[in-house]
C-alpha cells in the first residue's frame, strides 16, 4: 500500500507546526553575533511587525523560552504576593494558570468550565463581582487542550468597567491564527509563541502590555530578573535585546511575519480557518466528531468512535503512516484525536490526511461496530467536503 510503503513525513499537530521552506532556509544560515548592525536592523524590522500582528502600538517583547516562560512574565511584571486573581479553567492550559499563580502566592479563585465549552462573559461578570478585589483575570484565547475558543471580545468589554482589574491573555495558538486585536478589543497583556502560527520551532515567546498593564507593573512587588520587562523596553529603543537572543529564531521571525503582517495577515487567518472547516467537514464521513462547541480554527479536537483508543490510533498513525498527530490530555487522554492548523500545511496535506486517517481506522474496524462497514465511499465523501475549501 502507498502510504504504509513511501509516504513522506507529516506533522500536523497544533504545535511544533510543519515550517515553510523559506524559514527552513534562513535557520540554516550561518550564525550572526546579536550585537551587530545586521541583527539590529532585524530586530528593528521585526519589532514593528509583532506589533501589527498583534494589533497594537505597544512594543511586543521576545522571551527565549517557550509559551510559559511568558505565562509566568505576565504574573510577575504585573501582580504582588497575595493579589487575587481569577483563572478560566475549560482544559489543560487554564490549569497551568492556577499552577503559576500558586506558586507566586496569589490568591487563585477558579471559574471551572466544562472541557469543551467556552465560558461566558455573564459567567466572568459574576465571578468578579463575586471577588470585586481581583487583580487579573488569567484565560487562554484558545484552550488547545480541548480545541476551544472563548469569547475574548466579549469578555474584555466585561473588565473595562473593572479600573483595578486587568486581563491577561495567552493567546499563543491563538496570535496570527485567529482575529485579535489587543488595542481594540482593550486586552491588557497578551502571549504568544513560536512554535504557533509564527511556524517556527519552539524557543521565543512574545508578550505586550497596554498602558493599564503598565500602570500595574509600576506597583508590582512579585520577584523578576530575568522576565523583568522594563529593561527589556529601554533595550528594545537601542535595537537589542537586554539579554543575548535566539539569533536564528528571530531572523527566521522576521521572514515568517510576512505572513502574519500587512496584506498578507487577512490571507493566512483565511486559510487557517478554511483548513479547519474542511476538516471539520470532512472528519464526519469518517465517523469522527468535532469535540468542542465551540472550535478553534487552529487545532480541531475529534472525538473517535466508541471502542477505538485514540492515544493507541495516534501511536498507529505516526509508526504505520508516517504522520504526527496529537492525542487528548488528561481527561481527555483516549478520547480524542487533535489535528493542527497551524503552519506550511498544503491541499496535498489535507487529502493525505484524511487518506491515512481513513486507513488507520480500517485498521482498527475490529474495535468498533461503527468501522464495520466504512469504505472507500467514505472517503470520496470526505474528499469531497475537503473540495469546497481547498
Amino acid at each position: 500500500m502507498f502510504f504504509k510503503q513511501k509516504n513522506p513525513y507529516r506533522l500536523m499537530t497544533p504545535g511544533p507546526v510543519p515550517l515553510h521552506p523559506d524559514i527552513e532556509k534562513i535557520l540554516g544560515e550561518p550564525m550572526i553575533h546579536h550585537r551587530t548592525p545586521e541583527f539590529e536592523q532585524c530586530l528593528r524590522r521585526v519589532t514593528e511587525k509583532l506589533k501589527e500582528t498583534f494589533a497594537t502600538e505597544q512594543s511586543v517583547f521576545m522571551h527565549s523560552s517557550t509559551g510559559t516562560g511568558a505565562m509566568e512574565s505576565a504574573l510577575v511584571n504585573t501582580l504582588s504576593p497575595q493579589d487575587e486573581v481569577i483563572c478560566i479553567v475549560s482544559g489543560k492550559f487554564g490549569q497551568r494558570w492556577v499552577e503559576i499563580s500558586n506558586a507566586f502566592n496569589l490568591k487563585v479563585h477558579t471559574l471551572s468550565v466544562p472541557w469543551g465549552e467556552a465560558v461566558t462573559p455573564q459567567e466572568v461578570e459574576k465571578k468578579l463581582n463575586d471577588h470585586p478585589k481581583t487583580k487579573a483575570i488569567l484565560i487562554q484565547a484558545c484552550e488547545t487542550s480541548t480545541a476551544t475558543v472563548h469569547p475574548i471580545r466579549e469578555i474584555a468589554s466585561v473588565i473595562k468597567a473593572h479600573d483595578e482589574t486587568i486581563f491577561i491573555v495567552d493567546a499563543i495558538t491563538a496570535v496570527g491564527a485567529m482575529m485579535l486585536e489587543m488595542d481594540d478589543w482593550g486586552l491588557d497583556v497578551v502571549i504568544g509563541g513560536s512554535q504557533k502560527a509564527f511556524m517556527l520551532p519552539a524557543g521565543l515567546s512574545f508578550i505586550a502590555l497596554s498602558q493599564k498593564a503598565w500602570g500595574f507593573y509600576e506597583k508590582s512587588k512579585l520577584p523578576k530578573y530575568y522576565w523583568d520587562l522594563k529593561p527589556e523596553e529601554k533595550s528594545l529603543l537601542k535595537g537589542e535585546t537586554h539579554f543575548s537572543a535566539i539569533v536564528p529564531l528571530v531572523r527566521a521571525l522576521d521572514v515568517s511575519l510576512k505572513f502574519l503582517s500587512g496584506k498578507n495577515k487577512m490571507e493566512t487567518l483565511s486559510r487557517i480557518q478554511s483548513l479547519a472547516q474542511a476538516t471539520r467537514s470532512a472528519a464526519v464521513h469518517l465517523h469522527l466528531q468535532v469535540f468542542s462547541k465551540a472550535p478553534s480554527p487552529s487545532v480541531t479536537a475529534l472525538t473517535v468512535p466508541d471502542g477505538v483508543d485514540s492515544q493507541k490510533l495516534r501511536d498507529h498513525i505516526e509508526k504505520e503512516y508516517n504522520l504526527t498527530l496529537i492525542g487528548g490530555q488528561d481527561q481527555l487522554k483516549g478520547k480524542i484525536l487533535r489535528i493542527g492548523h497551524l503552519g506550511y500545511i498544503t491541499d496535498d496535506d489535507m487529502f493525505a490526511l484524511f487518506d491515512i486517517i481513513y486507513h488507520a481506522l480500517k485498521d482498527f474496524s475490529h474495535a468498533s461496530p461503527q468501522l464495520t462497514n466504512m469504505n472507500r465511499e467514505n472517503l470520496d465523501a470526505a474528499n469531497e467536503e475537503l473540495k469546497k475549501y481547498l
